[in-house]
């Protein structure tokens, strides 16, 4: 061990046994690791529109562009799907939509695909597709009847926000939708440890913090642990902030004024101790130290208690790149889940029938164009053959004949 570690676990009487763990190394770019998908079926009108930070005008078009699929069995995948369609309805299939569903603005559309193209350029083309990820995959125990611990690779969307927050919200909805109900559980069937918590709510629109709100306040009756890791308390929302039972925060230190004043605000987000003056040990806490609040039998928040922290049973480093090869390179989901899938969907369905109208149209305009040259040809003919009368008035006997009978009548 290490002599901090010896000195920190003597002091607070419990040994410290060095373990190793199973580890999946899971990824949302192209970063090598377990690829995370999902397809645009699955999130569905409501989270896509809440994704999109769409008005009530705009979620209705999006409400009819799935139904629509769904209608004529038409798979959306990806981003490239749904763009199609609502392209399609405001283009080739615009009588098809107005007839069956009503008018569609295009302006509203047009709207909707520049927010697809924002999203997408975040990334989000890389998310979307198949093969999807099985949640079930999470809790996974290998062969020594140990879980897995599955580490998702940010390192290149810290900057992508949008993309985060897109598929956490994806994978919480998908993990409410697909784990039984367990009531009050003694242990949890899925821990989630969500790290840079901040990035989930940084430049997310009302709606999309309602429903994350809504899913962390139901997700505990599904057995499912949820922590929130930031730096400050105040990088996540009350609303959300108010539905977390268990609290440690760690050390804060204040060289600005904004500084002092989050501390303020994070003293002030903790049950009243009359043993500590929270502002005070916020800032005096060292390495390893943190003030505990959580739940007691009867759901009240506990006194907050100064706590000194046992030593984590692994390695506390970074991977090495060979490391993460041999990682990933043993993992039995990456043969499941990274080979790309590309399979007939509303993108090559929509431009089959597109290029099939288009090529009855130009037979039916070739049919048109022959059959109006044939007509133009017979008036043609029609008018250079010679009148019967005409050609009996102007022939050379008629016209000796008459002159015969001028000659006769003169003389």
């Amino acid at each position: 061990g290490h002599p901090k570690i010896d000195e920190r676990h003597e002091q607070i009487g419990l040994p410290f046994e060095p373990n190793a763990f199973p580890v999946e190394i899971l990824s949302l770019s192209e970063q090598d690791g377990v690829r995370l998908r999902a397809t645009v079926s699955e999130f569905g009108p409501v989270l896509l529109s809440r994704i999109l930070d769409l008005t009530v005008t705009q979620e209705g078009i999006v409400a009819v562009v799935f139904k629509y699929c769904d209608d004529n069995k038409l798979p959306l995948l990806d981003l490239k799907d749904f763009k199609k369609v609502l392209q399609y309805a405001t283009g080739e299939g615009k009588k098809e939509f107005q007839s069956a569903y009503g008018r569609i603005s295009t302006s509203s559309t047009g709207t909707i695909l520049r927010k697809i193209i924002e999203l997408e350029q975040q990334g989000a083309d890389l998310f979307f597709g198949e093969k999807s990820f099985d949640v079930e995959d999470l809790v996974r125990i290998d062969e020594n009847g140990r879980g897995y611990i599955n580490i998702i690779r940010l390192t290149d969307i810290q900057d992508r926000p949008k993309l985060f927050s897109t598929f956490m919200l994806s994978l919480l909805a998908e993990i409410y939708a697909t784990f039984p109900e367990q009531g009050d559980s003694d242990r949890p069937e899925l821990v989630l440890f969500i790290d840079e918590a901040h990035l989930i709510f940084k430049e997310a629109s009302k709606a999309l913090l309602e429903q994350i709100e809504s899913i962390v306040k139901l997700i505990r009756s599904k057995g499912i642990g949820l922590y929130f890791v930031t730096q400050n308390p105040t990088d996540v929302p009350d609303d959300v902030l108010g539905q977390l039972g268990l609290k440690v925060q760690h050390a804060l230190r204040a060289f600005t004024a904004k500084d002092r004043k989050a501390i303020k605000l994070t003293a002030e987000n903790y049950p009243i101790s009359e043993f500590y003056d929270t502002k005070e040990v916020l800032t005096s806490m060292g390495i390893g130290e943190a003030l505990i609040s959580a739940l007691d039998e009867k759901g009240r928040p506990t006194p907050l208690a100064a706590t000194l922290l046992r030593a984590p049973m692994s390695r506390m480093d970074v991977l090495t790149d060979a490391e993460l090869k041999e990682a990933i390179g043993h993992s039995k989901l990456v043969k499941k889940y990274n080979e790309e899938i590309d399979r007939e969907s509303a993108y090559e369905i929509l431009n089959e029938k597109i290029e099939k109208a288009q090529e009855e149209a130009e037979k039916e305009e070739a049919r048109e164009q022959k059959a109006s040259s044939s007509r133009r040809s017979s008036s043609r003919r029609r008018s250079t053959r010679m009148n019967p009368v005409v050609k009996v008035l102007t022939s050379a006997t008629f016209i000796r004949g008459v002159l015969g009978v001028l000659k006769k009548v003169i003389r």
